[in-house]
């Protein structure tokens, strides 16, 4: 993603994390605008998991995942073979160059990415060029202003900072989310309709090990060990903030 550092990376550990999610878990806010027939891309798909939820749904319209991690692209591929209906493809390219002509998809959706990007707007311009007139666009990007941890203490508060920081000088932004609007609108869009909701995750294991290894990933050993210290705590709580946009373009 030009000289944009994707903070998860692309380990085994952070792989898992991405494949436990689903359209019906994490996509469910653009349901309602996909329907049999149509053709849909899907930016940043990783290992597909929820590339394939949208195939289902559109089902015998065209889906495609792209991801510039090859590894997620392969994951992707290995998931489908043999078992995949006909209609869904998975191909490693950047959000910054889609490999498609002008006007190719009815619809375009991307899940947990423009959070990692240095230029926002370059990429929105990319989806924007790639989807048909009158074609709707779904993003959603968590926000880091309004996660919940609990419980909470001064070192838990300095791990999520660093953390916070980490992704800031990879290229990304962790208020991501509340800016899919206004990114939107620059891009040319119209219709614009934002919407937001709070994934728990089931452990503090789960969340906590994922965080952990990215910061001790980075050299930060000491928030590594704080999140797996929180991670063991009893009665706690890790909420996340979801912003979703879906806006259509022009005729």
């Amino acid at each position: 993603m030009n000289d944009t550092t994707y903070t998860p990376g692309h380990s085994q550990n952070a792989s898992d994390f991405m494949a436990k999610r689903s359209f019906a878990s994490h996509g469910q806010f653009f349901a309602q605008h996909l329907s049999p027939g149509l053709s849909v891309l899907d930016c940043g798909c990783g290992p597909g998991s929820i590339t394939l939820g949208i195939a289902a749904a559109v089902y015998p319209g065209n889906t495609v995942g792209i991801d510039f991690g090859e590894s997620q692209i392969a994951r992707a591929k290995a998931a489908i073979s043999g078992t995949s209906p006909g209609n869904v493809s998975f191909q490693t390219a950047a959000c910054y160059s889609l490999p498609f002509p002008t006007d190719t998809f009815d619809r375009v959706f991307s899940h947990a990415l423009f959070e990692h990007l240095s230029e926002p707007a370059r990429a929105m311009a990319e989806l924007r060029r790639v989807l048909k007139p009158n074609g709707i666009v779904g993003l959603c990007s968590p926000d880091w202003g309004g996660f919940i941890l609990s419980p909470p203490s001064d070192a838990l508060t300095q791990a999520v900072l660093s953390y916070r920081t980490l992704q800031t000088r990879n290229g990304g932004d962790v208020e991501a989310g509340r800016k899919l609007g206004a990114n939107l609108m620059a891009a040319g869009f119209e219709a614009i309709q934002m919407s937001a909701r709070y994934e728990c995750y089931p452990t503090l294991g789960f969340i906590g090990e994922y965080l952990a290894r990215q910061l001790e990933g980075a050299g930060d050993i000491a928030s590594a060990h704080t999140f797996r210290e929180w991670a063991r705590s009893n009665g706690g709580m890790f909420a996340q903030a979801w912003v979703s946009a879906v806006a259509r373009k022009p005729a």
